[in-house]
């Protein structure tokens, strides 16, 4: 028993557990690089398609550097959300998917907030898409392997 009264988890479980984080972490950062070379890449295409990127205004225009710091930050906090569903879920890619697709609906909200034109308005939406394709997919099926 533990100070909280609970059962202590044997120690194959603890390395088993620390494994499967392992893995997770691994692949978490596979697929943050992945999403950040895709999602800078596509921003780029964009931009070269015409769409300015101005979100205020004044004329302000979001930076590809912008686009990749950002979707690393929310990538690696994907991580971090499905390494804790991992410990404390009894169904951690189940919850994971329905977290991480309820969160990307959240994110699609900014995009209507700002002062941008139709173009750059619909550019990031689609670019708020493509980092949630690379990432979901990929950590849900981390995870369905790891508790399998």
């Amino acid at each position: 028993m533990n100070f909280t009264g609970a059962p202590a988890r044997p120690a194959a479980a603890r390395r088993s557990t620390s494994r499967q984080l392992s893995r997770l972490a691994g692949t978490g950062l596979i697929a943050a690089l992945a999403a950040v070379l895709v999602t800078t890449v596509a921003a780029a295409l964009v931009r070269v398609a015409g769409v300015d990127f101005e979100v205020s205004a004044d004329g302000e225009a979001i930076p590809l550097a912008g686009f990749a710091v950002v979707t690393g930050f929310f990538s690696i906090v994907g991580v971090v959300i499905a390494a804790s569903l991992l410990l404390w879920s009894a169904r951690p890619a189940e919850r994971f998917v329905w977290t991480a697709a309820s969160l990307t609906v959240v994110s699609l909200v900014p995009p209507f907030l700002v002062e941008a034109d139709a173009a750059t308005t619909v550019a990031l939406l689609g670019l708020h898409i493509v980092p949630a394709a690379v990432m979901i997919p990929a950590l849900a099926r981390s995870l369905r392997i790891e508790t399998d």
